[in-house]
């Protein structure tokens, strides 16, 4: 994937670059992480001063909270990324989708850079996503996780500052990775679980258990990612009312998938527990 985003960005001058040698700094990073695990203060640090710096150079002054929380949210799209690459296909499969909307919806307002750059990147993971794709032969790492995370926050955040698109726009682009891994997380530190360690409690790990396997939970997740993103496009350039009562549908959509997913869940606990 990195190899394939550098390839493109030779051919697509103009891209954000800032955020790109960003994303390429995380990734030399990432490739020491994958070879000889690194303290995840240490990592995390990284991704915070990755998306503090990047703000504080493309965002510009304004408002300190509102900056602060920008920061926030494209260093936890950096992490939940990597969260959600726990899947053949998965992550790879919404790579294509989201940033194919970025290109999309930048192309559409007339923002050439941001649409190669949103292109460039989907492209790379749809080069990928065969060799994904279960049964997967190539798995993407967090070299290949953790750049397009940071990278899905980072043009986001651009795209807003440039008018191209609302704030909410990238938010409900990948708003299955985004509630997936928040939800779980929120849902772990309530039980007072060590969030830093790996499990297997993901809505979508919890699908592949259930029966759906990698392909059947691939597919599933790229429905949902792909009606979010048809109804961002849609309504992106609508009226103010128009663009909540969309965002709201959306997120009561993702609330009943996330109910059913723990209804089930709780049976086929309760039907382990009985047998």
């Amino acid at each position: 994937i990195a190899a394939g985003v550098a390839a493109g960005l030779w051919f697509a001058p103009g891209v954000p670059m800032m955020a790109f040698a960003l994303a390429a700094a995380l990734a030399v990073l990432s490739v020491i992480d994958d070879v000889s695990p690194l303290p995840t203060l240490l990592r995390l640090a990284a991704h915070l001063a990755a998306a503090g710096t990047f703000v504080a150079m493309e965002i510009g002054a304004g408002d300190l909270p509102l900056l602060a929380f920008l920061a926030l949210a494209i260093a936890w799209y950096t992490n939940l990324y990597n969260f959600m690459d726990g899947s053949d296909g998965l992550a790879g499969g919404m790579a294509v989708i989201g940033f194919g909307a970025y290109a999309w919806a930048a192309q559409q307002a007339g923002h050439a850079p941001l649409a190669a750059g949103g292109a460039v990147l989907a492209a790379a993971s749809m080069a990928f996503l065969p060799f994904n794709f279960h049964p997967s032969r190539l798995f993407m790492g967090d070299v290949g996780a953790v750049p397009l995370g940071f990278l899905a926050g980072a043009l986001g955040m651009l795209g807003w500052r440039e008018g191209v698109w609302p704030l909410w726009f990238p938010l409900l682009v990948f708003a299955p990775f985004a509630c997936d891994a928040t939800l779980t997380l929120v849902k772990r530190l309530l039980r007072r679980e060590r969030v830093w360690q790996a499990h297997r409690e993901h809505y979508y790990q919890r699908l592949v258990r259930m029966g759906f396997g990698h392909r059947g939970t691939a597919w599933m997740e790229y429905g949902v990612m792909a009606a979010c993103a048809a109804v961002a496009l849609l309504a992106r350039e609508a009226s103010p009312a128009l663009q909540a009562l969309s965002v709201g549908a959306a997120a009561a959509a993702l609330a009943a998938i996330a109910v059913w997913v723990d209804l089930r869940w709780a049976r086929r606990a309760a039907g382990g527990a009985q047998g």
